[in-house]
C-alpha cells in the first residue's frame, strides 16, 4: 500500500538518516544563528546558537557550541554552554567540558570530563525545548532523577 518500487523513491525516503549523511563544521570556522537538520551533524568549529538535529551530534575535542542543542543522541569530546537536551544517550568523552543543564533519557560519562549544571534523567522522550535562549538571570532548578 505505501510501498514504492521507484528506485529514486526509495533512495529519497532512507536518506534522511544514513550514517553517511553528515553535516560538517569543521576547525576555525564560526557559525552564529540556527542550525536544523534531518540527519547526523558534527562541530569542530564554534557555534553560538541553537542546533536541532534528527541524528546524531557529535562535538569534537576543538569544537565548542554556546546555546541551545536538541538531538537524538549526541557525543561530546569539547565544549557545550548552555543546555542540552538527548531523547537517547548523551556520551560525555574525558576531554568534555559542559557548563549547562542537561535533559537526557541515558548519560554515560567518561572519567576527566567535567559537567556542571543541573541534570534530568529518564522518563519519556524529549519533545522539544520551548525556551531557546540561556537566560543567565534565571535560578537555577533543581536536579531530579527519573
Amino acid at each position: 500500500m505505501f510501498k514504492s518500487s521507484n528506485p529514486k523513491e526509495i533512495s529519497k525516503m532512507s536518506e534522511s538518516h544514513t550514517p553517511e549523511k553528515l553535516n560538517r563544521i569543521v576547525a576555525g570556522t564560526n557559525i552564529e544563528g540556527e542550525i536544523k537538520t534531518d540527519s547526523n551533524i558534527r562541530i569542530d568549529g564554534a557555534v553560538r546558537g541553537t542546533i536541532t538535529a534528527k541524528g546524531r551530534l557529535v562535538v569534537g575535542a576543538t569544537g565548542t557550541i554556546d546555546g541551545t542543542v536538541i538531538c537524538e543522541n549526541a557525543d561530546i569530546e569539547g565544549k557545550i554552554n548552555g543546555q542540552i537536551s538527548v531523547n537517547g544517550l548523551l556520551s560525555l568523552k574525558s576531554t568534555a567540558r559542559l557548563e549547562c543543564d542537561i535533559t537526557t533519557k541515558k548519560l554515560a560519562i567518561e572519567p576527566g570530563a567535567i559537567f556542571t549544571g543541573n541534570c534530568t534523567m529518564g522518563g519519556g522522550v524529549i519533545k522539544e525545548i520551548k525556551n531557546t535562549g540561556v537566560d543567565s538571570s534565571s535560578q537555577p532548578t533543581q536536579a531530579r532523577q527519573g
